[in-house]
């Protein structure tokens, strides 16, 4: 069994079971088995039985939430914030199920018609990360059942508790076995068993580059299709003429969120030197006001780092600011509750040669640059392997519609520190990976386009 501990005390909040080779084989061999009878039900079927599920999972939102607490050290709030943000993929692809549409074209000869048809491209496969063990999970069944797909899933060994919950839900609202599966254990085995079994003909990932690139290389030796949601390095860029107070809490709310250890934070605040001290100090002053804490509680608080290895990450990159010259304005240690907290930090006087510019934090560190020009800012956010979203603080709408064309980004996101919602394309271009999830667009990476050419009208 893993035991899955408890980010907060080091406590064991409850064990998964660390799977054999034999139990992961006999659960892909269940997900193949379902494939042609669910791809053959009635769109209206399976969005009636994920409607089921939505409706069980709504009910009983404050046992998932204090779950992902427990196993995962975010507070509260920010659990039922996820739950929503979750519930909303599978009320919508609920929906999308009954509107994955075909086409008629114009026929080349005259006794034939032409008719492109879509179907689920068949039993699919998914790997999850720790930081949102709700949310990636019923992002990714629910697209897949929709188009008529079958799904088997590994979360994260850090928080597969709530991964099993979501089963269990899924199981009482009617959706059979083998359509939604589950496995737990060795994660390379794992992987190796979904990119080498060729009747697994889709694979979502969302983690890292390195492992996202790993994956994809052993996925192209069966040609099998996949969706990558990877690494980030997001820039946020707060320009003269930017409503300062906004862009500070533009930049607590998507920097804190998680603790810092989302792959949306953003990772290098570049702001304008003339106004770089004035945001500085009110970031500082809004930030201070934030506890530290364990999560089991109503208000917002900034929880632990996930593991120890995270801790030290974060630990070291601060440590190699500091020992550079950078001025750790706020924080810059770990917290006085001791374990895996990390005091929330605002770093400045970097360059962009600085060890954490080039890296992803992954933790609750706020990094700032100074910049003067559009020109310079732009060249700067794009100088990473990265591109899944960038941030921009401006009132002048000509500048916003430049960036947007000019930023290297799968999402780019202007005076707002959101991103998500179940009704736009989430995903990035360069490093950070390819394809979409969310919106109408996510669905169709689930399907294949199918050419029908019907001759012989005429006799």
């Amino acid at each position: 069994m893993i035991d899955v501990l408890n980010p907060a005390d080091g406590t064991v909040v409850g064990q998964a079971p660390a799977m054999t080779l034999s139990e992961v084989n006999s659960a892909i061999d269940r997900t193949c088995e379902a494939f042609p009878a669910w791809s053959r039900r009635l769109a209206k079927e399976r969005s009636e039985l994920l409607r089921g599920w939505f409706e069980r999972i709504r009910d009983d939102k404050a046992a998932f939430a204090e779950l992902m607490v427990k196993e995962n050290g975010k507070c509260l709030a920010e659990a039922y914030g996820e739950i929503e943000y979750g519930l909303g993929f599978i009320e919508w692809y609920a929906e999308e199920a009954k509107r994955v549409y075909g086409d008629t074209i114009p026929s080349h000869a005259a006794n034939a018609q032409v008719m492109v048809v879509k179907e689920p491209v068949g039993p699919t496969a998914a790997i999850t990360p720790w930081n949102f063990p709700f949310m990636m999970i019923t992002r990714k069944v629910a697209t897949a059942l929709a188009a008529g797909c079958t799904m088997i899933i590994k979360p994260s060994e850090e928080t597969p508790l709530t991964a099993y919950k979501l089963l269990e839900a899924a199981r009482e609202a009617g959706i059979p076995e083998g359509v939604f599966e589950m496995v737990t254990g060795n994660p390379k085995e794992i992987g190796e068993r979904f990119t080498s079994d060729t009747r697994i003909r889709k694979i979502s990932f969302t983690g890292s580059t390195a492992v996202g690139r790993t994956l994809a290389g052993a996925a192209g030796q069966t040609l099998t299709r996949m969706t990558l949601e990877l690494g980030g390095n997001a820039p946020f860029i707060v320009f003269d003429d930017a409503d300062l107070e906004a862009a500070v809490e533009g930049a607590v709310g998507a920097k804190l969120r998680n603790s810092g250890q989302v792959c949306i934070s953003p990772n290098r605040f570049y702001v304008h030197e003339a106004i770089h001290d004035r945001f500085v100090e009110a970031l500082a002053e809004r930030v201070s006001q934030i506890e530290v804490g364990e999560g089991m509680r109503d208000d917002f608080v900034v929880g632990p780092m996930i593991n120890r290895t995270g801790l030290e990450k974060v630990s070291s990159l601060v440590e190699s600011a500091r020992l550079r010259g950078a001025n750790i304005v706020l924080g810059g240690r770990t917290h006085g509750l001791g374990g895996l907290f990390y005091e929330p930090t605002i770093v400045t006087g970097l360059d962009d040669d600085a060890e954490m510019a080039r890296t992803e934090i992954f933790g609750p560190v706020f990094a700032i640059y100074r910049f003067r020009t559009e020109a310079e800012v732009i060249e700067r956010a794009n100088a990473t392997e990265y591109g899944l979203v960038s941030y921009g603080y401006t009132r002048d709408l000509g500048r916003s519609f430049r960036l947007s064309r000019a930023i290297e980004a799968g999402m780019v996101i202007l005076n707002s520190g959101s991103v998500g919602t179940a009704s736009v394309p989430f995903g990035g271009v360069k490093q950070s990976g390819y394809g979409r999830e969310g919106s109408f667009y996510g669905i169709e990476e689930y399907v294949d386009v199918k050419y029908v050419l019907m001759s012989g009208l005429d006799r």
